[in-house]
C-alpha cells in the first residue's frame, strides 16, 4: 500500500501545482460547454429540424477545429519545451510557425466550405429514414447557419495561436478570461438574436451563428490586447511582428514533428464525423439525439479534457529539463487523479441523464435515446480519461507517429468499421452501435498502458534542434 501510494499518489505541493494549472482551464471549458449546452437548447427550442441542421454544419466545422488544433499541437510540443529550457527565441520562432499555418489552413477551409458545403451536408441526410420535406427544411437551416458562421474561422484561428503559446508558459488564465467574455456575450447574443427580444430581429439559426462570430472576435480582440501590452512578460512577443521568418532546421522539426498531429486531428475528426454519419442512417431522430449527447457529455468530460492537457504540459516542461524521471513521475499521478476524478463526474453524468433531454423542444423518442447514450457515455468517462491522458503523453515527448497510430489510425481501423459494420448490416438500435463504438476505447487502454509503461515516449527533443 505504501509503494502503491508512492507511485500514484502525490504530496500537497504536487496537487496545488496541478490544480494551480487546470483551474483557469476548467473555469474555461466548464463556462464554455455549459453555454454551448444552453446554445444547443435555445436552438433546439425552435425544433428537431433547425437543431439537425445546426448539428450538422458543427460537425463539419468540426474538422476545421481539430486541424488547426493538430497543427499547432507540434510547435506546441516545442513551446513548452523550449519555455521549460528558458529559451524565448525558440518560444518566438514557434509562435511565427503557428501563426503561418493557421493562416494558411483557414484560407483553404474557407475555400472548401464554400465550394463543397452542401454536398458534404447531404451525407448526413437519410433519405431512407426521414421525409422529404425534413430533410429538405434541415438543409436550408444548415445552410442559413454556415454562411455566416465562416465568418468566424479566422478570429478562432487567431485566438488558438495565441493562446496555445500562452499555455506553453503555464499562462492559462488569459485565455480563460477571453473565453469567459466571448461565451457570456455569445449567450447573450443568442437570447437576443435567435428568439428576437428587446427590439432585436428574431433570426432563429442566422442569429445563432451571428452571436458566435461576434462573441469570436471579441475574444480575439481581448486576448490578443492583452498579450501585446504584457510584452516583458511574455518575451516571445518582443519583435515576433517584425519578421515572419522561422529558422528552417527548425521549421523542419516542427513540420517532422507536427505533420503526424496534423493528420491525426485532421483524419480522426473526419473519421468522427463518419462515426456519426453512420448512426444518421438511422434518421434525423439519431442526428438530433447524439447532438444532445456529444454537448452534455462535453458539459461532464471538462476534468477528462484539462488532465490531459495538464500532464501534456507538465510532462513537457520537465523533458525539456531533461528531468526523464520526474516526467514519468508526473505523468503517473496525474493519470491515476484524472482517472479517479472522472469515476465522479461520470457517475454524475449517468444521474443527469434521464433529466438532460427533458430541457429540449424534441420529440420522446430523441430524448429517449439520449439518455440512453448519455448513460453509456457516464460509464466509460473513466476509460476515456485514461486514453486521452495517454495520448498527450506521448505527445508530449514528440513520438508524434505513435500518436497518429494510436488515435487516427485506430479510429478509421477499428472504431469507425464497427460503426458502419453495424449500421449497414444489423438492424441495432443506434443506442447498442454507440454502446459497442465505445468498447473498442478498452483496446487502447490496453495499447496506451503498454506504451506509457514502455518509457519510448520520455523524449528531449529541443536539445536535438
Amino acid at each position: 500500500m505504501r509503494n502503491f501510494r508512492k507511485r500514484y499518489i502525490g504530496d500537497r505541493a504536487f496537487y496545488m501545482a496541478v490544480i494551480a494549472l487546470i483551474i483557469p482551464m476548467i473555469v474555461q471549458q466548464g463556462i464554455t460547454q455549459f453555454v454551448n449546452l444552453l446554445d444547443n437548447v435555445m436552438v433546439g427550442r425552435l425544433g428537431t429540424n433547425p437543431m439537425s441542421g445546426v448539428a450538422i454544419v458543427n460537425q463539419i466545422i468540426f474538422i476545421f477545429n481539430l486541424t488547426i488544433f493538430g497543427g499547432l499541437s507540434g510547435a506546441s510540443i516545442f513551446g513548452a519545451q523550449f519555455y521549460g529550457k528558458g529559451d524565448h527565441e525558440g518560444l518566438r520562432h514557434s509562435f511565427r510557425f503557428r501563426l503561418l499555418f493557421g493562416v494558411g489552413v483557414t484560407i483553404l477551409g474557407l475555400a472548401i466550405f464554400l465550394v463543397f458545403g452542401e454536398q458534404l451536408f447531404h451525407l448526413y441526410l437519410n433519405e431512407e429514414n426521414s421525409s422529404p420535406a425534413d430533410i429538405a427544411a434541415t438543409l436550408d437551416f444548415a445552410k442559413q447557419y454556415m454562411y455566416i458562421m465562416l465568418w468566424g474561422l479566422p478570429p478562432f484561428m487567431v485566438v488558438q495561436v495565441f493562446s496555445s503559446t500562452l499555455k506553453d508558459m503555464r499562462e492559462t488564465f488569459s485565455p480563460m478570461v477571453a473565453s469567459v467574455i466571448s461565451i457570456l456575450m455569445n449567450l447573450a447574443l443568442n437570447y437576443l438574436l435567435i428568439f428576437g427580444k428587446f427590439g432585436f430581429p428574431e433570426m432563429g439559426v442566422q442569429g445563432a451563428a451571428l452571436a458566435t462570430v461576434i462573441a469570436r472576435y471579441v475574444e480575439m480582440l481581448y486576448l490578443v490586447v492583452y498579450a501585446v501590452r504584457r510584452k516583458k512578460k511574455f518575451v516571445f512577443l518582443q519583435g515576433a511582428f517584425k519578421s515572419m521568418r522561422v529558422p528552417l532546421p527548425l521549421a523542419k522539426r516542427i513540420a517532422i514533428t507536427g505533420t503526424p498531429l496534423l493528420l491525426n486531428e485532421t483524419f480522426w475528426s473526419m473519421g468522427t464525423a463518419m462515426v456519426n454519419m453512420c448512426y444518421a442512417t438511422r434518421g434525423l431522430t439519431a442526428v438530433a439525439a447524439t447532438n444532445i449527447t456529444g454537448t452534455a457529455n462535453n458539459l461532464f468530460s471538462i476534468i477528462l479534457m484539462t488532465m490531459g492537457n495538464a500532464v501534456g504540459i507538465m510532462a513537457g516542461q520537465q523533458l525539456g529539463a531533461n528531468d526523464i524521471e520526474g516526467a514519468k513521475d508526473t505523468v503517473r499521478k496525474v493519470i491515476f487523479f484524472s482517472v479517479a476524478s472522472c469515476v465522479v463526474t461520470g457517475g454524475l453524468l449517468v444521474a443527469c441523464a434521464p433529466f438532460i433531454p427533458h430541457i429540449y423542444n424534441t420529440e420522446e423518442a430523441v430524448r429517449a435515446i439520449a439518455t440512453q447514450t448519455l448513460i453509456i457515455c457516464g460509464c466509460f468517462q473513466p476509460l476515456h480519461s485514461f486514453v486521452n491522458c495517454a495520448y498527450f503523453t506521448i505527445r508530449s515527448g514528440g513520438k508524434t507517429f505513435i500518436t497518429f497510430l494510436f488515435d487516427c489510425v485506430f479510429t478509421w481501423a477499428v472504431t469507425l468499421p464497427i460503426a458502419f459494420c453495424l449500421c449497414r448490416f444489423t438492424g441495432l438500435s443506434v443506442v447498442w452501435i454507440f454502446f459497442f463504438v465505445n468498447c473498442a476505447d478498452i483496446l487502447k487502454i490496453i495499447i496506451g498502458g503498454a506504451m506509457l509503461k514502455s518509457g519510448i515516449w520520455a523524449n528531449n527533443v529541443v536539445n536535438e534542434t
